[in-house]
C-alpha cells in the first residue's frame, strides 16, 4: 500500500479494517483532485472548468434501496416504517466484509471533513470513496479541516462509498444491487451499486437528523440567508421546490442551500457546498447559480457537454431531469463565512403543488405551521427520485421524510417550541403551477415568486390586507408589489371554476387522509388547522 496525501491522519485505514488497498490518496486539494479524475477518466474538463461527470443508470436517489440497522443502542429512537426500513445486523456484517475485500489492491480516496459549521456541535467525518470524482465532491460539500487538525482527525461517523461494488439481492436482503445502509451503533454508512453523490451527502444528513434533536438542536431540511440588519429566513421544501434559487438572493447574504441546524445560539450550515439542480438553468432567472456552472471545482452530474468544444447544455435533459451542481459555497459571491448566524425571523415553507390549487403565498398561524410542516405537502420533481418522470403529488413530513431518523412528531415539537420562544413569522409558497394543474396549468413566474417572498421578508406585507382561503384557511394577502392581483387567489387563474373547485376539494381530502397518522400525537388546534373537508 503507497500512501499520497500531505494532510494524514494518525487514525489510518487499518482502524477501519481496510487492509492491502493499493494507492490511498488522503485529502487531496481540489487541483490533483482534478488530475487524478481525468487520469482515471472519470469525467471531462468542460469549458470555463467545471469537471463532468456520469453517474450512471442511477441519477436520482434509490429511496427504496436505504436501510438502517435494527441495533440496541437505536433501535428504541428510529421511526421505522417506510421511510426507515430495518436492515438486519449480521446481513449489514457480511456486505460490510464483502465491501472490505472489494477494496483490497484497488485505489482508495480518504476526505477528512467536518458537518456543522458551529463547533459546538460539529460532527467528524471520514468518507472513503474509489472514485477521484467522488472525492471532489465530498471536498466540496463539507467542511474542509484546517491543516494542523488533520494529523489527529478521529472520525465520529465514517462512510465507505464502492459504486461498482453490487449486493446481491437474494443473498444480502437488499432490494437491488445498490445499497445505502446506516449503523448508529458502529458509526458507519455503507455505500454500494450507485455513482450518485447525492446518497453520501444524504446519509451524513441522515446521521445529523438522529444525533442533533437528541441533544435539542432541530435538524431542518432548508436552505437560509440572512439580510445586512440580520434577520434571517429559513425555506423550508423539498428537491425541486427552490430551496436552492430562493435563498441565492443577491439582496441578502447566504448561509447555506439545503441542511441547517436550529440551536439555542441560532442557525448554522452543515455544509460547506451546494447541490443544485442545474436543469435549464439560466443567467436571467437564476444568476448567482448560473455561474457557478462556468467555474473551475464544480462538479456538473449528467449535464451534456460537447466531447470537441467542451460546451455545456443546460437545456438538455438527455440524462436525466435531475442534472445537477455541486460546488464549494464560496462560488456564491453573498455568503456568509462563518455558516452561522441568529435567530430566523421567517419561515418559508417551498410547496410545488401539482394540482394547481395552492396560493402563492400565504400567512400562517403557529397551528397552521405545525400542521404544514407534519403534513409537508409538494410533488416529486421529474428526476430526483428513480421512476419519477413527471411530478406527483406527495406528502413528505418535515418537508424531507427520506432524512428523518425519528419520529416526526420530535421534530415539530422543537420547531413549534422555537417559533413561539423567537415569534418568528411563518408563510406558505407554492413554487408549483397556477391555472390548472399540471398538464393544463403552468409553473408560477420565478419573478413573481421572488417579488412575494421580498415583500414578505422585507416587511411590505405586515400592513395589507388578508383573507382566508375558503378551502385551505391559510391568509393570502389581498395586494402585494409587484404581483399582478389576480394571480394571489389561484381560483382566478383558472378559466374553469367548477374543475377548480373540484381539485381545491380533492387536495383537502388528501391532506386529511395523510393527517390521520399524526391526530393522537398533536393538540385539537393543530388537528383543526388542516383545510375543510365539508
Amino acid at each position: 500500500m503507497q500512501e499520497h496525501g500531505t494532510w494524514r491522519s494518525s487514525y489510518g485505514l487499518e482502524d477501519h479494517n481496510i487492509f492491502n488497498a493499493n494507492d490511498v490518496y488522503w485529502n487531496l486539494p481540489v487541483p490533483v483532485l482534478y488530475e487524478e479524475a481525468v487520469r482515471r477518466r472519470e469525467g471531462l474538463i468542460a469549458r470555463m472548468g467545471p469537471l463532468v461527470v456520469r453517474t450512471g443508470h442511477h441519477t436520482g436517489r434509490s429511496p427504496n434501496d436505504k436501510f438502517i440497522v435494527r441495533e440496541p443502542s437505536s433501535q428504541d429512537h428510529i421511526w421505522w416504517g417506510d421511510v426507515n426500513r430495518p436492515f438486519d445486523p449480521d446481513r449489514f456484517d457480511r456486505i460490510h466484509a464483502q465491501a472490505l475485500a472489494y477494496l483490497q489492491r484497488r485505489d482508495v480516496f480518504v476526505q477528512d471533513c467536518f458537518a456543522g459549521a458551529d463547533p459546538q456541535y460539529r460532527l467528524p467525518v471520514r468518507i472513503i470513496t474509489e472514485y477521484a470524482w467522488q472525492s471532489l465532491f465530498v471536498r466540496n460539500m463539507f467542511l474542509t479541516p484546517q491543516p494542523e487538525q488533520y494529523a489527529d482527525f478521529v472520525p465520529e461517523f465514517t462512510v465507505i462509498d464502492t459504486p461498482r461494488f453490487h449486493a446481491n439481492p437474494n443473498t444480502d436482503g437488499t432490494n437491488s444491487e445498490a445499497y445505502i445502509i446506516v449503523h448508529f451503533g458502529k458509526k458507519l454508512v455503507i455505500i454500494g451499486g450507485t455513482s450518485y453523490a447525492g446518497e453520501i451527502k444524504k446519509s451524513v444528513f441522515t446521521i445529523l437528523n438522529y444525533l442533533l434533536p437528541l441533544k435539542r438542536v432541530l435538524s431542518m431540511h432548508c436552505s437560509a440567508n440572512v439580510s445586512e440588519s440580520g434577520d434571517v429566513a429559513l425555506f423550508f421544501g423539498l428537491s425541486g421546490t427552490g430551496k436552492t434559487t430562493l435563498s441565492a438572493d443577491p439582496h441578502r447574504r447566504l448561509i447555506g442551500d439545503d441542511e441547517h441546524g436550529w440551536s439555542d445560539r441560532g442557525i448554522f450550515n452543515f455544509e460547506g457546498g451546494c447541490y443544485a439542480k442545474v436543469i435549464r438553468l439560466s443567467a436571467e432567472a437564476e444568476p448567482e447559480i448560473y455561474q457557478t456552472t462556468r467555474r473551475f471545482g464544480t462538479i456538473l452530474e449528467n449535464v451534456v457537454v460537447d466531447p470537441e468544444t467542451r460546451q455545456i447544455d443546460l437545456d438538455d435533459d438527455r440524462f436525466t431531469e435531475n442534472t445537477r451542481g455541486s460546488y464549494p459555497i464560496t462560488h456564491v459571491p453573498n455568503i456568509v463565512p462563518s455558516g452561522m448566524a441568529g435567530h430566523p425571523t421567517h419561515i418559508v415553507f417551498l410547496t410545488a403543488d401539482a394540482f394547481g390549487v395552492m396560493p402563492p403565498i400565504a400567512k400562517l398561524t403557529p397551528q397552521q405551521t405545525m400542521y404544514h410542516f407534519l403534513a409537508g405537502y409538494t410533488a416529486k420533481v421529474a428526476g430526483t427520485e428513480r421512476g419519477i418522470i413527471e411530478p406527483q403529488a406527495t406528502f413528505s413530513t418535515c418537508f424531507g421524510a427520506p432524512f428523518m431518523a425519528l419520529h416526526p412528531t420530535v421534530y415539530t415539537r422543537l420547531l413549534g417550541e422555537k417559533i413561539e420562544k423567537h415569534q418568528v413569522k411563518c408563510w406558505l409558497v407554492n413554487t408549483g403551477w397556477t391555472g390548472g394543474p399540471y398538464g393544463v396549468g403552468h409553473r408560477m413566474k420565478i419573478a413573481y415568486t421572488r417579488a412575494m417572498v421580498h415583500a414578505a421578508l422585507n416587511g411590505d406585507l405586515d400592513d395589507v390586507g388578508f383573507e382566508p382561503d375558503p378551502i385551505f384557511g391559510v391568509h393570502v394577502p389581498t395586494s402585494c408589489p409587484n404581483v399582478p392581483t389576480e394571480v394571489l387567489k389561484p381560483r382566478n387563474t383558472w378559466s374553469d371554476k367548477t374543475a377548480y373547485d373540484q381539485q381545491a376539494r380533492r387536495l383537502a381530502h388528501m391532506f386529511a387522509e395523510n393527517f390521520r397518522q399524526f391526530e393522537d400525537m398533536v393538540a385539537e388546534d393543530v388537528r383543526a388547522a388542516g383545510p375543510r373537508t365539508d
